[in-house]
């Protein structure tokens, strides 16, 4: 199995880590990640901007972030149908839950 995910999650993975336990932990988190042959790391394109758009717009009555919105819009043109999340809007935009257990 491959982890589909985008720089913008690295980016709120780094932030969290960075304010909840310092740089060093943000930094090697960012290293491992990167260095996993599990892990696809996407950049989006202006392509998943505009899908990322339509997602947001079609989701309004949501608090969906635009990193999400951009993950929606990665995972659509990767065929990609199946998400490990804590973010309920995944659901709601009809993205299958996995479950880790």
């Amino acid at each position: 199995m491959t982890i589909l995910t985008t720089n913008l999650v690295l980016a709120e993975v780094h932030r969290l880590l960075l304010f909840r336990a310092g740089v060093r932990a943000a930094l090697a988190a960012i290293d491992r990640i990167e260095a996993s042959p599990l892990v696809r790391l996407e950049f989006p394109e202006t392509s998943h901007h505009r899908s990322a758009r339509a997602w947001l717009e079609k989701l309004s009555g949501h608090n969906i972030s635009y990193a999400d919105a951009v993950s929606m819009a990665v995972m659509d043109s990767s065929q990609c149908n199946q998400v490990a999340t804590f973010d309920q809007g995944f659901v709601i935009a009809g993205f299958e839950l996995v479950r880790w257990a």
